[in-house]
């Protein structure tokens, strides 16, 4: 086993990635393969943050679309990622890895509430901490939470784990199969071309605090353990050239 080039990460993974084959909810054998996962980057001493969206359940831009109140939509959002976060906390702890879910909205029955130097600490225990719950606002997306839990616990760096997409492309390559896959970008580059990285926010928040992002396959062979271990998985975003 390599030495991980990373010591705290911050994992952020997709509702859709929960889904497994199906069209909607969370596929416990997926759930407890990703654990399987996590576990194995916990035991090379890397300290591990994970941000769990919840687009497998509830999108609050789509209901919002069909005449639902935006806020409202979006925290019944929120509340979509804290049903994932308890599903991956079961499945991590049934792995053996010591995990506690925080969430950004007060659900004090089922989690804790977010506090930075709290998180800190699990962390530095060698717990998993789950971020539920996004930023805790309306119009901010998981992606925006993910930059933002990754710059307040000190990540090294942030982790997109994408469904059967092994980094980021110049177009679609479900749909173009000439699509040009990119191994490096600079962050004013995956800016100024609109590349499909994560939200606009996100990435400028990333890009402020010198913060990079490895896009990668989450289905990939030791996909997360590569990418801690700094191999040149998926694609790297960087403040250089």
């Amino acid at each position: 086993m390599q030495t991980p080039k990373y010591r705290r990460t911050l994992l952020k993974l997709s509702g859709e990635a929960l889904m497994g084959k199906q069209s909607y909810g969370i596929e416990t054998e997926t759930v407890a393969a990703i654990a399987r996962q996590v576990k194995k980057v916990c035991e090379m001493g890397v300290q591990m943050a994970i941000v769990v969206g919840g687009g497998n359940i509830w999108r609050g831009a789509t209901a919002a679309e069909s005449g639902m109140d935006r806020a409202t939509a979006d925290y019944a959002g929120m509340l979509a990622t804290v049903i994932n976060a308890l599903a991956l906390q079961d499945a991590l702890e049934k792995e053996g890895t010591t995990t506690r879910t925080q969430t950004a909205i007060n659900i004090q029955a089922v989690a804790e509430p977010y506090i930075r130097r709290r998180a800190i600490r699990h962390l530095e225990k060698g717990r998993v901490v789950i971020f539920a719950a996004g930023t805790g606002n309306p119009y901010m997306t998981t992606d925006t939470a993910a930059a933002l839990r990754a710059i307040e616990i000190g990540a090294q760096i942030l982790l997109m784990a994408k469904n059967k997409v092994d980094g980021i492309y110049d177009s679609d390559p479900h749909k173009n199969p000439n699509a040009k896959r990119f191994e490096r970008l600079t962050f004013m580059e995956a800016i100024r071309r609109r590349l499909d990285v994560m939200d606009s926010t996100a990435l400028s928040m990333c890009m402020d605090n010198r913060l990079p992002i490895v896009v990668f396959d989450l289905y990939a062979p030791r996909s997360m353990e590569r990418a801690v271990e700094g191999e040149p998985i998926g694609t790297l975003v960087t403040t250089e050239d």
